[in-house]
């Protein structure tokens, strides 16, 4: 990529990063379905003016994004943060989805990867056991799992967007804020109760970090990252987005007091090490492909 997509790319994983640190100071005042609830309410305010009608027999699709994505997957992923207690171990566990999508594709769609992937996938996940055994994650081993849940729903969500035609990002992230919402309140009212009584009297930290998932994290890096994937291949830029955990874990040692110790550099190593195998191995096919094939 040149320079200048580079440098954008870097922004996306500067702003996707803090996200991280931003959402885990605000939910020391908000419980995280009425944080999600609010991010996605901030969210849809400028994007209902983009939305479009989807195409026919669309619908269907768009709502199971919708609650795969929207309601559960952020809804689970912000309980794992707030649980955990650190920012290392979930910004690293989150990118399990990218070998789960991979799985799930040649599951669902019929894609075939090779033996190569196949092994860094394992790798993937083996990491993940070995990161499980750190004492920073065996304090809250349901952060791990609930991680893991909130990882297989968006890989769900991927591959549910990989058949939704007509639709541009800033309209599918729309329908999601939309959709989300009510069953995000509804749900917050159930498990976190007196909640929304009480958010009147939340912090302007607790606001901020709302405002940064809802417009820094979404709009700008999910918008941004729209622009890049319109000029170059998936593939070629998903390695990059393997700095957002790195970026992360380096936000919660200096900032949240985070002392990850072997098993989680070990663990994160093969984590995102078995990614970037199969992004590589991505790109590498992508290239091998006729143009018009071309993802």
């Amino acid at each position: 990529m040149p320079a200048r997509d580079i440098a954008l790319v870097l922004l996306i994983c500067i702003a996707w990063a803090f996200n991280f640190l931003t959402s885990a100071l605000a939910m020391r005042e908000i419980p995280p379905f009425l944080f999600t609830a609010l991010r996605f309410a901030l969210l849809a305010v400028p994007l209902v003016f983009f939305l479009k009608r989807p195409a026919p027999g669309q619908w269907p699709r768009l709502v199971a994004i919708a609650l795969c994505v929207g309601v559960l997957h952020f809804g689970l992923s912000f309980s794992a943060l707030k649980l955990a207690g650190d920012l290392s171990s979930p910004a690293i566990v989150m990118q399990s989805y990218i070998p789960m999508t991979a799985l799930l594709a040649w599951w669902v769609l019929g894609e075939r990867f090779a033996w190569r992937t196949g092994f860094a996938i394992a790798v993937s996940f083996a990491g993940v056991l070995v990161l499980g055994f750190d004492p920073l994650v065996l304090d809250q081993p349901a952060s791990l799992l609930l991680m893991l849940v909130a990882a297989a729903l968006l890989a769900i969500g991927t591959v549910l967007m990989k058949g939704l035609r007509g639709m541009d990002v800033f309209s599918q992230q729309g329908w999601t804020a939309v959709m989300s919402v009510l069953p995000l309140l509804a749900i917050s009212a159930w498990l976190e109760p007196g909640a929304i009584a009480q958010l009147p009297q939340a912090s302007w930290v607790a606001w901020a970090g709302a405002l940064y998932a809802a417009f820094l994290s979404s709009l700008l890096g999910h918008g941004l990252y729209y622009v890049l994937v319109q000029r170059h291949p998936v593939a070629q830029v998903t390695p990059w987005l393997l700095l957002v955990p790195v970026l992360a874990v380096a936000l919660g040692i200096v900032f949240w007091g985070d002392r990850p110790g072997p098993r989680l550099w070990i663990g994160g190593a093969m984590v995102l090490g078995g990614v970037l195998i199969v992004a590589l191995r991505a790109i590498a096919k992508s290239r091998t492909m006729p143009a018009s094939e071309t993802p």
